[in-house]
């Protein structure tokens, strides 16, 4: 009975499998299978690798620090995006006026391109033509202009502050809609048992929105993990991979190294953190576990 059930959902699930096979399975195992060729710089298959690729990928002295990198990114841009979007969302979900204006400009950061959105950050960081750093100077803060984007730690720092003020937005409206979707008798039966804001907040709105929590965290990481425009424009200058993820350590390897079958090996490698990454926030969240009411 259960392979006849099977076999007659099989035409209606069939072009979803086939769509997953044909844009997540097959590119996976290809990245995989070229991960053990040996490529020339102009992507020429030389023949068989085996973990040649992975052994040279593991050589890399700064590995260790740019996996490092990557967590820090990773934790603190998706961190600070969920905390500050949690209370801009709660604020946005309140009535006063001029609340639709409002969440109009919250969009701004996530329609504007994140290269040209990043860019501007650059040059008004600029030690010499920045306004920023112009301000800090005038203002007695600063006795000349400081190089932000020109040292790798706080380049890096501009990078995540980036990378926060873009990620707001989508996360912002997630959460919204998940407040939105708590019926208001919830927050009333609060208040009428004498729990003040943050009670009501954390034991009854929180638990609420872990759904829509989760889906905001699992995207954003996704997104911040393979983030390479900001990092790119913000830290791509600075010499070495003292301030890379494994994301831009790829790119240089193809750009700047040419060794296409190390960064095929990188590639791999990034595929399974972030996959490790999802499965242990899921394992830890369980977003979809019942709330109890």
């Amino acid at each position: 009975m259960r392979r006849r059930g099977i076999l007659a959902a099989l035409p209606w699930i069939g072009p979803s499998l086939v769509l997953i096979a044909a844009i997540v399975a097959f590119p996976a195992c290809y990245m995989v299978w070229t991960s053990t060729r040996d490529l020339s710089a102009y992507g020429q298959d030389r023949g068989s690798a085996g973990l040649a690729n992975y052994r040279t990928l593991f050589g890399i002295s700064e590995l260790g620090s740019v996996l490092v990198h990557t967590v820090v990114w990773v934790v603190g841009v998706v961190l600070l995006t969920l905390v500050l979007s949690a209370a801009l969302a709660q604020f946005l979900n309140k009535d006063f006026p001029g609340r639709t204006a409002v969440r109009m400009a919250i969009l701004v950061p996530w329609a504007a391109s994140v290269v040209m959105t990043t860019t501007i950050f650059y040059y008004m960081l600029d030690p010499d033509v920045g306004i920023a750093n112009r301000f800090l100077v005038d203002i007695g803060l600063l006795d000349r202009g400081y190089g932000f984007t020109k040292q790798p730690t706080p380049a890096f720092l501009v990078a995540m502050g980036v990378a926060v003020f873009v990620s707001v937005p989508f996360t912002t409206y997630t959460i919204l809609a998940g407040l939105q979707s708590i019926p208001a008798e919830i927050d009333e039966a609060g208040r009428v048992d004498g729990a003040g804001p943050w009670q009501r907040y954390r034991y009854l709105t929180l638990p609420q929105l872990r759904p829509a929590i989760a889906v905001a965290t699992i995207i954003n990481i996704i997104n911040v993990f393979n983030s390479l425009p900001i990092l790119q424009v913000i830290t791509g200058s600075i010499a070495g991979f003292s301030a890379d993820t494994t994301t831009t350590l790829t790119f240089k390897l193809i750009r700047q190294n040419q060794q296409i079958d190390t960064a095929a090996a990188m590639s791999v490698l990034n595929f399974a953190l972030i996959v490790v990454i999802i499965a242990i926030y899921v394992r830890l969240v369980r977003p979809t576990r019942e709330v109890d009411r």
